[in-house]
C-alpha cells in the first residue's frame, strides 16, 4: 500500500474518496492527525498530513517515529512525501520541483531520529536512503506532464523554524547540498529503519538566502505567494500518477533491517518485539 505524506499546504488531497479516519496508536505515542484511509480509481491508500490538519506543528514538534510507524502498522510500504524547499542552486528555480536522493542531516537539535534502543541495538545503512522506483515512476509522469522536475538531488535539513542565515547557506552549498527543508530528518531514515520504500517531492519555493540580492531571500511572505500554483500543480502529478500502475516494491528497502539487529532475539525485551514485528512485517 501506498501512503502519502502532505506539506505545507497539503492537509488534504481533493479527489480522494475517503473510507476512514484512523487514530493509531503507537508505541511513540500520536501521529500528527488521524490517518485517511482513501480510494482514488482501484487504488486504496493513506494519507497523512506531517504538520496536522491546522498546520499546528512546527518540524521539529513533529512526532516522525509515530507518523513512520502508524503508516507502517496499516499496511503501507511505500511513501511518497510532498515538502517545501528552499533552493541552493540557481538552475534550481522556485516554482519547480526536485526529488532529493541523498539527505544532509544538519539537525542539532533532540529529534528521535530511530526506533531503536532501550534494549534493542541496530545499524541500518542508509548510503542510499530513498527508493529508485518511486522517483523513476514520478520522473516519468512529469516529464509526461511537462512539469519540471530535478533528480539526483542532495537535501539538507535544517531545524528551523527560523530561516536560516546567509552563512549556512553558503555552507550547505559548499557541502554539495542542493536544497533545504525542516522536515525529511528523521522521516526519510525511519522510513528505511521500517523497510519502507521512500521519496519525496519537493516543490521548490525560494532560493534561501544565499544570493546576494536581497530581493530573493526567503521569506514566510515571499514562500505563500509562490505557492498556490506549485500546490495546484503538485496535487495534478499526485492524481496522474495514481492513474497509473504503481512502482514495484524495491527489494534493497524490503530487506534493510537483515543484518542490521545485533541484539540477539532471545536478549530482546518483550515489549519492543512488537515493535520489531511491525517493522519487518
Amino acid at each position: 500500500m501506498l501512503a502519502i505524506i502532505g506539506g505545507t499546504g497539503i492537509y488534504k488531497i481533493d479527489g480522494f474518496d475517503v473510507i476512514d479516519e484512523l487514530t493509531v496508536e503507537t508505541p511513540f505515542g500520536d501521529p500528527s492527525a488521524p490517518i485517511v484511509v482513501a480510494k482514488y480509481l482501484n487504488k486504496e491508500l493513506l494519507f497523512l498530513p506531517r504538520h496536522g490538519t491546522q498546520h499546528q506543528l512546527l518540524p521539529h514538534e513533529i512526532n516522525y517515529r509515530a507518523n513512520i510507524f502508524a503508516l507502517k502498522k496499516l499496511g503501507a510500504k511505500q511513501v511518497l512525501g510532498f515538502s517545501a524547499t528552499g533552493s541552493l542552486r540557481e538552475d534550481i528555480h522556485p516554482g519547480e520541483f526536485a526529488i532529493p536522493v541523498q539527505y544532509f542531516d544538519f539537525i542539532k537539535g533532540n529529534r528521535e531520529k530511530t526506533f531503536f534502543g532501550e534494549g534493542v541495538a541496530a545499524h541500518i545503512s542508509t548510503a542510499e536512503p530513498t527508493c529508485p522506483d518511486l522517483t523513476q515512476w514520478v520522473a516519468r509522469q512529469a516529464k509526461e506532464m511537462g512539469i519540471t522536475l530535478h533528480t539526483g538531488k542532495t537535501y539538507a535539513c535544517v531545524d528551523g523554524p527560523r530561516l536560516g542565515t546567509k552563512a549556512e547557506s553558503h555552507f550547505l552549498r559548499m557541502a554539495g547540498c542542493d536544497l533545504v527543508g525542516m522536515t525529511n530528518v528523521p522521516e526519510v531514515f525511519l522510513a528505511r529503519e521500517a523497510q519502507m520504500n521512500y521519496a519525496t517531492i519537493g516543490m521548490v519555493t525560494d532560493y534561501d538566502c544565499w544570493m546576494e540580492d536581497p530581493q530573493h531571500h526567503v521569506s514566510v511572505s515571499t514562500v505563500i505567494s509562490r505557492y498556490g500554483e506549485s500546490l495546484q500543480k503538485a496535487q495534478q502529478l499526485l492524481l496522474a500518477l495514481l492513474a497509473t500502475e504503481l512502482p514495484p516494491i524495491n527489494a534493497a528497502s524490503r530487506e534493510s533491517l537483515t543484518g542490521a539487529v545485533l541484539t540477539p532475539e532471545a536478549a530482546i525485551p518483550e515489549s519492543k518485539r512488537e515493535l520489531l514485528k511491525v517493522l519487518k512485517a
